[in-house]
């Protein structure tokens, strides 16, 4: 019996599909992969890719912090924020990498730790996510610059 999947943002339903035959997610402490018959678990999701194989193949998601729980093949997600890859815009996303990835440049060399850097290095984590995600679904593999 396949999973049943349902991932959910407090804007919308981003995906619901119940032929998942495996699942892998991006928990908090690292990569959890779930399969039919799982045992009840909650966890907390950390942000990165998540993988939804069904008959169709591959469906990749962007997740952006959240929770998953699952009990009886059911998996629930409650996310942030979750894009779904058709949902990305490459060229926005690649645009934003690029203007993180010019912060972090510029800032090279301050003192310390700023609230500014720590904003440009969380927009490049979430730019660098969204390219992999989208370039997965086109099948062009992940973003050819990674975040540091």
């Amino acid at each position: 019996m396949p999973l049943k999947l349902s991932i959910v943002t407090a804007d919308r339903t981003v995906l619901e599909r119940d032929d998942v035959t495996r699942l892998v997610v991006p928990g908090a402490d690292g990569q959890i992969t779930l399969l039919p018959s799982h045992a009840p678990l909650m966890t907390s999701l950390g942000l990165g890719e998540m993988i939804a194989y069904t008959a169709d193949g591959l469906e990749p998601i962007a997740i952006h912090g959240g929770f998953l729980q699952i009990t009886n093949d059911e998996v629930k997600v409650l996310a942030d924020a979750a894009e779904h890859a058709d949902d990305i815009n490459e060229e926005r996303a690649d645009e934003a990498r690029g203007r993180a990835q010019e912060r972090l440049v510029n800032r090279q060399g301050s003192v310390g730790e700023s609230l500014d850097t720590q904003r440009a290095q969380l927009s490049m984590q979430r730019s660098v996510l969204r390219l992999k995600v989208r370039r997965r679904k086109d099948g062009s593999g992940g973003p050819s610059v990674r975040a540091s």
